[in-house]
């Protein structure tokens, strides 16, 4: 492969960028016979929903616990391919502010969702990229064999749990500036990317408005419908009246959210700053799950392949500006898969802040429009544990939408200073 890319360098015209996209589609094992074709060792996703995403303390889900989330999004996606639960190798599952990173939670959702106990179960925390993090996690244990079939996923609820506890740490911690710098409230992460990076406040208002924007012509086109498992719960009203709901839509969505009325926000972590609460992202509930399994062994069940994992990479960078762990996680990630920029068609990058998804986007030279087509964490929400796993969700449901083979990334910063991001193949229709 070497030597076909030195002479393609000397056949290929200058400036022939179709070429060298083939030729790098063709490096990293997408294969060149029909769309869907592939290796049998490929770690593929079979199908992947999610429930809508609620508001913290105030939105649908307010009253629903993080368990009966999973639940729902478990026994969907299984439902949805006629896969029994006996079929799992193993289930992985993203938390961040539940006890022990939702280790019992997890379990109890594995039971109410009628799986039995033979099915291992266990959970994950990397704080942002936790639902990321269980794709990667049960991926790993396809690549090593140890499984054929797994479900990864993601849940939290910010209605009920709360960030603010950092946990049993040495008095020592003031002692070094990067230890130090762990504990930093997130919203000063941001403010500190915009002031090193030169990102203004009228950027990040922008930003926000887009993604607001994007996020409400998707809900109002139907465009989510496909990839929301409706969730019947129990709403109690500021009466303490309880009622049952059926919740089907993101209630996140600002659609009346204009330019003038970003500006006149005031900062919400310093009192000369820029991050507000309507360039941040929003606190939420939510659940996501994703069926991913070996190539061979989803073929043999005569499952769908929605998407190939080709790459997937977590970095580290300074804890004072962690938002721009994109920037770093990203190229680390294309390089693994072969690619470029250039060729990837959609990039979802969770959307903490503004500040720093403006940032990354403006450092790797992404095309805007490439970026959250449908909005993202500003406008959606962004339920910590779940978020990594939604966004698999999403990306993929666009880029079959586009109904052509494409390629997608998956991205986001991580609190105390890193990033992850995936490299994933629509095989096409």
């Amino acid at each position: 492969m070497h030597r076909l890319k030195l002479i393609s360098g000397h056949l290929a015209p200058s400036g022939s960028s179709d070429y060298r996209r083939v030729l790098r589609r063709s490096e990293c094992g997408s294969g060149s016979g029909p769309a869907g074709s592939g290796a049998p060792e490929d770690v593929v996703v079979v199908h992947g929903l999610r429930t809508a995403i609620g508001r913290a303390k105030r939105g649908a889900f307010k009253d629903t616990t993080p368990d009966e989330l999973l639940r729902a999004a478990m026994t969907a996606v299984l439902a949805d391919v006629g896969l029994s639960p006996d079929a799992l190798g193993d289930v992985c599952v993203g938390n961040v502010l539940q006890p022990g990173a939702g280790a019992l939670m997890a379990r109890v959702a594995h039971f109410l969702s009628g799986f039995p106990d033979t099915v291992p179960v266990y959970a994950v925390n990397r704080q942002c990229s936790s639902g990321l993090q269980a794709l990667f996690n049960i991926a790993g244990a396809i690549r090593s064999k140890s499984i054929d079939l797994g479900l990864a996923c993601g849940v939290e609820s910010m209605s009920l749990r709360s960030m603010g506890d950092p946990g049993d740490l040495s008095p020592r911690l003031v002692d070094d500036d990067k230890a130090r710098d762990c504990v930093i409230p997130m919203g000063i992460t941001s403010e500190n990317v915009a002031e090193r990076f030169g990102v203004s406040r009228e950027k990040q208002d922008a930003f926000a408005l887009g993604s607001q924007q994007k996020a409400a012509r998707a809900q109002r086109m139907g465009l989510f419908d496909q990839e929301i498992v409706p969730v019947a719960t129990k709403l109690v009203d500021d009466e303490g009246k309880e009622r049952e709901v059926t919740v089907r839509r993101d209630d996140g969505i600002r659609p009346g959210t204009t330019l003038a009325g970003l500006s006149k926000l005031r900062p919400a972590f310093k009192p000369d700053g820029s991050t507000t609460a309507g360039n941040s992202s929003q606190v939420s509930d939510g659940a996501a799950a994703v069926l991913v399994g070996r190539r061979s062994a989803v073929e043999a069940l005569g499952l769908p392949v929605l998407g190939v994992l080709r790459a997937s990479a977590v970095v580290g960078v300074p804890p004072d500006v962690m938002g721009i762990g994109p920037a770093f996680a990203i190229p680390a990630a294309l390089e693994q898969a072969g690619l470029t920029v250039a060729d990837v068609d959609v990039f979802e990058i969770n959307e903490a802040f503004a500040s720093q998804v403006v940032y990354c986007v403006e450092k790797l030279g992404i095309p805007p429009e490439k970026v959250n087509p449908n909005g993202g964490a500003i406008a959606l929400g962004h339920p910590l544990g779940c978020t990594g796993a939604r966004q698999v969700v999403t990306m993929l449901n666009e880029l079959k939408r586009r109904g052509r083979r494409a390629y997608g990334v998956v991205s986001m910063c991580v609190g105390t200073g890193m990033g992850a991001a995936a490299v994933f193949e629509y095989p096409g229709p």
